[in-house]
């Protein structure tokens, strides 16, 4: 990964550029190798490497602002480089507001960047024969084609398998030093199966994880194949009022609103439905939501933003009430509000039963659970774009799924449409499960909510 010459590279540029007369500037050295194999019907369809080494230098010079960027690593090169950049920078218009974060807020504990453990050293046994036949060992398309008297036919099976490393260094003028490392295996799978309607249905499954040794090779074919086929033979279903249970594969997509909307440049472009919320009882007491950056060994975690700001775990809304936006310091300086971290690292939203109080020690609230307590209503899996108005959290989306009656699944159902608001959608929150994926950053749970419109 990044080597010790340049690193000291990284640092010359910061020399270079305060010797050229900037009066502030960050470097960061990025460092990404990805290797990925993909299968069509149980044999190699594609293979491909990918070695990434990016220089990003951020200006500072009287007033102006400016970015750039290099991938060569040639000390001559980069000084000139740097030279002919503060110049062009020095054309810009004034913009006071772009400054480096004070150092006091940046993180002091990213030292090797492998303080979070995310980064796995038999990576480097992963050799192009061994990850070749970890892909093969994905497929299980002679055994579908073995099977006999099915009511269904295979069409096609995808399998996919990559394994990344990547490493970042990051220093500014300030004497800010901060470095991140971590690996990444992925496992996928994608099965297209035809019914005895002739109508062809699809399911994926997929699997992230820092570690070598807590990949499933086993299941994801398997899990891919039995979500396709259980959409066979979808049935019409009245538009109407229904509760509606998202499964934790989709559930993220009615956050993302939220985390958007608590966005500072959102906020200061009139973009957010959210502005002004912070510290007002804005949604069901039921939502919480925590960023936790710090966990060691969890995907999305991170010690410092782009910025070198030092991450801290906290709420982000707790019991529905609003507890902080997401502020850059150039948007701090431009809104004239405090300072935090420029963006969500690793968002967790917290366990909760409408009317009940759940300790630490609850059992698992799994997705069983959850339609159980809901009883009737229409659990969504996935989603069929759609859109959210940032501007006044109106928001329609396609959504595909399954019927439930008394806490148990009766059909599938394709091609509805959900409608209506984000606050009141949040406001009709019942529940929300304990059964995060943890190959998520985003950590959210299978989630309920009542009185929603859908239309067929």
């Amino acid at each position: 990964m990044i080597k010790e010459y340049e690193i000291n590279l990284a640092r010359k540029c910061i020399s270079f550029a305060t010797e050229a007369g900037a009066e502030a500037a960050r470097v960061s050295l990025g460092k990404c190798v990805t290797d990925a194999y993909t299968l069509l019907n149980g044999q190699l369809d594609k293979a491909t490497h990918s070695a990434d080494r990016s220089v990003y230098i951020y200006l500072f010079v009287d007033g102006r602002y400016g970015t750039f960027s290099t991938n060569r690593l040639e000390e001559n090169e980069l000084h000139d480089f740097i030279l002919k950049a503060v110049e062009m920078v020095r054309m810009l218009g004034e913009d006071r507001a772009r400054t480096l974060p004070s150092r006091e807020r940046t993180a002091k504990d990213a030292v090797t960047g492998n303080e979070l453990g995310l980064f796995d050293e038999s990576y480097y046994s992963f050799d192009s024969d061994k990850a070749l036949n970890d892909a093969y060992s994905l497929s299980r398309y002679e055994e579908y084609m073995k099977q006999e008297d099915l009511p269904y036919r295979i069409i096609s099976e995808e399998c996919e398998f990559s394994c990344t490393a990547d490493d970042n260094y990051t220093v500014d003028s300030q004497g800010f030093e901060g470095r991140h490392k971590e690996t990444s295996f992925g496992t996928f799978a994608e099965i297209t199966v035809e019914g005895h309607d002739g109508c062809k249905y699809s399911g994926y499954w997929w699997q992230t994880t820092h570690k070598a040794s807590q990949i499933d090779f086993g299941s994801i074919s398997g899990q891919a194949l039995e979500r396709a086929v259980r959409q066979i033979d979808p049935q019409k279903r009245k538009s109407g009022r229904y509760r509606m249970v998202l499964e934790n594969t989709v559930s993220s997509r009615v956050v993302t609103p939220l985390i958007n909307a608590l966005n500072a440049s959102a906020i200061q472009q009139k973009m957010s439905f959210l502005e002004g919320s912070i510290g007002r009882q804005t949604f069901s007491e039921g939502l919480t939501i925590m960023d936790l950056p710090r966990t060691c060994g969890k995907n999305g975690s991170r010690l410092f933003d782009t910025e070198g700001v030092a991450t801290e775990d906290g709420p982000i809304i707790c019991n529905g009430v609003v507890q902080k936006y997401f502020v850059s310091t150039y948007l701090a300086n431009k809104m004239g509000i405090v300072p935090t971290v420029e963006d969500v690292s690793r968002p967790c939203l917290m366990p909760y039963i409408k009317g009940e109080t759940l300790s630490s020690e609850e059992k698992e609230l799994s997705l069983k659970d959850i339609l159980k307590l809901s009883g009737n209503g229409i659990l969504v899996t996935g989603f069929n774009g759609g859109n959210c108005n940032p501007v006044t959290g109106d928001f329609s989306f396609g959504v595909e799924g399954f019927a439930f009656s008394k806490g148990r699944i009766t059909h599938p159902v394709r091609e509805m449409l959900i409608t209506g608001n984000m606050l009141e959608l949040w406001n009709n929150l019942i529940a929300a499960g304990s059964d995060a994926r943890p190959s998520s950053r985003w950590q959210i749970p299978t989630l309920a909510f009542e009185d929603v419109s859908f239309s067929a």
